[in-house]
């Protein structure tokens, strides 16, 4: 979902660096499948240090939250995605932020209109990004 969103935003698979907020995984078996949960805030507060040497390193012009627990981690407080989606904001690490949500809420929509519906909701937040890129770079 992330590749196809950023190839129709035009942004370059090359241009991004994508990495986990939290560094484990928490899941339990249903059936077959591993489900994921939801990291704990003390999970998310321990692999801070981490990502704050991550962005130190590849210095990103925008952090892009895929999430609530992303927008957690960089924001530095608990994040109503679906009232700051869409957003910049700034966060707690000195660095342009947007939030959005995370590509696996795509595949959990009910059916296929209202997964394409989402899809093209993200796609655009990425157009988005891109664009803010672009007057970055202009200025």
């Amino acid at each position: 979902m992330l590749d196809r969103a950023l190839e129709d935003a035009r942004i370059s698979r090359d241009e991004v660096y994508v990495t986990n907020a939290v560094k484990h995984f928490k899941w339990i078996w249903r059936g077959k499948r591993r489900l994921h949960q939801k990291p704990s805030v003390r999970q998310v507060v321990a692999c801070r240090p981490w990502l704050e040497v991550e962005i130190e390193v590849v210095e990103p012009e925008i952090l892009v939250c895929l999430g609530a627990t992303a927008a957690q981690s960089v924001i530095g407080k608990s994040v109503a995605i679906m009232k700051e989606r869409g957003k910049f904001i700034d966060s707690v690490l000195g660095k342009l932020t947007f939030v959005t949500i995370h590509p696996s809420a795509i595949l959990r929509q009910r059916d296929n209109d209202e997964r394409e519906q989402e899809y093209h909701r993200f796609a655009s937040e990425l157009k988005l990004v891109k664009r803010k890129l672009q007057s970055l770079s202009a200025a």
